[in-house]
């Protein structure tokens, strides 16, 4: 009996080693990155949401801070791959007399060519500045537009001109110069942004008109995001089946009421 029971230990153990396979085999099928992915998408949006909820100071601080943190690392990447080990572009001093003109644009090689630390400050303070300025204008105005772009824009870049001593020997109208610069070049890109924006959704919502009309329709008209979620364009319709719609989370009494509509409708239905 001792003999048999130490044959059989090796074959509890395969078995053993054939079920983990088997578990890793199918834990397998998920693609890491994807998973990943998800969950950062879904501690962003938990974070936007918890956010929303927070009084406007609370709100900015946070933005401001995560702004500084990612404009700090920026500004410390970029002065890390400067010449000399990361020591800052080598400026020379300026001679003494010199013109205020020329003075300040020695400041502004200065400010440009400083090391990691000088460069992580500057970011910093430039990008912290421009998303709570941001946000506290989306707040105030109820919506994101040019305006709010443009003034954020103009306060980082004042701020960036005072904190990197661009502006010696005339900080305040060097500030206010370096500001508007921001400001009309944040203007521009937002601008173009937006007109891109619009042509890309119009041609996306040529794509569901068909199902926006019958979502209407029906008094659904809040589960349009999840036929665009789902690419259910105007195309699937005559296809849609109980399957597609619950994978794009559609509950039953809805999906329901949308077979329903779509069997009835001749535009709509499948042709046989």
């Amino acid at each position: 009996m001792e003999g048999m029971g130490q044959k059989r230990r090796p074959l509890v153990v395969m078995a053993s080693s054939s079920t983990t396979a088997a578990q890793s085999a199918s834990r397998g099928g998920a693609n890491p990155l994807a998973e990943l992915t998800d969950r950062f998408r879904s501690l962003e949006v938990g974070v936007r949401e918890w956010m929303a909820k927070q009084p406007t100071h609370i709100e900015a601080a946070v933005t401001t801070a995560f702004g500084a943190v990612q404009g700090g690392a920026l500004g410390g990447l970029m002065g890390t791959f400067a010449p000399e080990g990361g020591a800052g572009l080598p400026v020379p001093q300026p001679p003494p007399g010199l013109d205020p003109k020329a003075m300040a644009t020695f400041k502004q090689a200065q400010a440009l060519a400083g090391g990691p630390l000088v460069q992580a400050r500057n970011f910093a303070v430039m990008t912290g500045a421009n998303a709570g300025i941001s946000c506290v204008m989306r707040r105030v105005r109820g919506v994101e537009d040019l305006q709010g772009s443009m003034t954020a824009a103009f306060g980082s870049g004042a701020l960036f001109s005072i904190v990197s001593g661009m502006g010696t020997p005339n900080p305040v109208v060097n500030a206010i110069t370096t500001g508007m610069a921001f400001a009309v070049f944040q203007g521009g890109f937002f601008i173009v942004g937006q007109k891109f924006s619009k042509t890309k959704t119009h041609n996306e919502d040529m794509n569901y008109s068909r199902g926006r009309t019958m979502l209407n329709q029906l008094g659904l008209q809040n589960y349009e995001k999840n036929f665009k979620k789902g690419l259910l364009t105007d195309e699937t319709l005559p296809l849609l089946n109980e399957s597609a719609l619950r994978d794009v989370n559609i509950p039953p009494g809805p999906r329901l009421v949308i077979l329903d509509h779509i069997k009835r409708e001749p535009g709509l239905a499948k042709s046989n």
